[in-house]
């Protein structure tokens, strides 16, 4: 390969890694809830104050918490227990979402759990 092809594919590649740069610069902030769970959403628990997005993807299963209305800290919380295990949780004071919480399920059945201030959502057994 000679030095003019080498420059090339240097420029092109310099390009590629400026232009993702503006666009991740360009949008702040504006990652969702739904970004952080990979694999297809399975169920919404919806109740009083927000809503649990539950997610699969292979032998993982991930929860996130999303309030209803968006105003200032408050409490929230999810977990998510595959049968047989201990529950892993996300409990605090968020603005915007809590969790993700993943845990590998297998083909295990799994309970899910979330809370935005006095609402709260528990799924029984779930994905069995």
């Amino acid at each position: 390969m000679d030095s003019g092809a080498i420059r090339r594919r240097l420029a092109l590649g310099l390009a590629v890694l400026t232009a993702s740069g503006l666009i991740a610069i360009a949008s702040p902030g504006s990652a969702q809830a739904d970004d952080f769970c990979s694999g297809r959403q399975v169920r919404t628990l919806s109740f009083s104050t927000g809503s649990v997005r539950v997610y699969k993807r292979d032998s993982y299963v991930c929860a996130v918490t999303v309030p209803n209305k968006v105003s200032g800290k408050q409490s929230m919380s999810v977990s998510v227990q595959a049968r047989g295990s201990r529950p892993a949780a996300d409990i605090g004071q968020y603005t915007q979402y809590a969790g993700p919480v993943v845990v590998h399920a297998g083909h295990r059945c799994v309970w899910v759990r979330g809370s935005v201030g006095s609402g709260s959502v528990s799924s029984g057994w779930f994905l069995c």
